[in-house]
């Protein structure tokens, strides 16, 4: 009880409310590769079922996150004792993790760029073969597997508030995930939207998720990539190609 009590001092101070505002952007600039897998994976269900899928998924999602923050202390512990070793290279339950989802999402996402490349027919049978449960539970698994960096990272960023406010930051952890999924929730569809109707963008979209992929292997083997690297690649290839279709748009009109 009052470790409970604890939890809500911390939203009495300014050092709190500052916390928790750096927490939430961290989560939601953390979750653009989340949104843009939803964006994706939803596209092939009917338009009446997207919506459904975005929100079982993200709440689902969100569950499993507060699960994590919960048994804190032995998430940490999965980076700690290696469980194999092939090779000379450890292995351990955070590693394996990392390997087992980028492995996921490079499949998915050259999956979704083959039904593309080969046109409207590979495209509709796509269509056919994805189910509402298996669309939520592809968007769960990855979920899962990017949680474990967002919520380490925001575990090592409060570990000195508790010192400051004499208060617990678990509230902070678990109110900047509310909300950072709520972000997701509202702009999902309007991202999905404009990413499915401009092959080019999606395209793109996908090489993004293949890099997320080969970065979560890499990490795997413990090789640490920046992921601002990544985003700035991102950014700097939506920039030029809203150029090209300001251009393509000019040359039409």
């Amino acid at each position: 009880m009052n470790q409970f009590l604890d939890s809500f001092q911390i939203l009495g101070t300014v050092q709190g409310w500052t916390y928790l505002l750096i927490l939430t952007l961290l989560e939601i600039v953390l979750g653009i590769d989340n949104i843009i897998f939803i964006s994706i994976v939803t596209d092939p269900l009917p338009k009446i079922k997207q919506r459904k899928a975005r929100l079982l998924g993200l709440s689902l999602a969100m569950i499993i996150r507060i699960l994590m923050l919960s048994v804190i202390s032995w998430v940490m512990t999965l980076d700690e004792h290696p469980l194999f070793t092939v090779l000379g290279q450890s292995f351990t339950g955070h590693s394996l993790v990392l390997l087992i989802g980028g492995l996921f999402l490079i499949y998915k996402s050259v999956t979704e760029m083959h039904s593309s490349v080969k046109g409207s027919e590979e495209e509709h049978k796509s269509k056919d073969k994805s189910t509402l449960r298996g669309v939520i539970m592809q968007i769960v698994i990855i979920d899962f597997i990017f949680s474990f960096d967002s919520v380490i990272s925001a575990v090592g960023m409060t570990n000195d508030i508790s010192h400051e406010t004499h208060g617990n930051p678990l509230i902070l952890i678990v109110l900047a995930v509310v909300v950072s999924m709520i972000v997701m929730l509202l702009f999902a569809r309007p991202i999905s939207d404009f990413i499915n109707e401009r092959p080019t963008i999606k395209m793109i979209a996908l090489g993004f998720l293949v890099t997320i992929g080969i970065m979560l292997i890499a990490e795997s083997f413990g090789e640490h990539v920046p992921k601002g690297y990544i985003y700035f690649a991102l950014v700097y290839s939506l920039a030029i190609e809203f150029l090209n279709i300001k251009i393509r748009k000019n040359k039409d009109a």
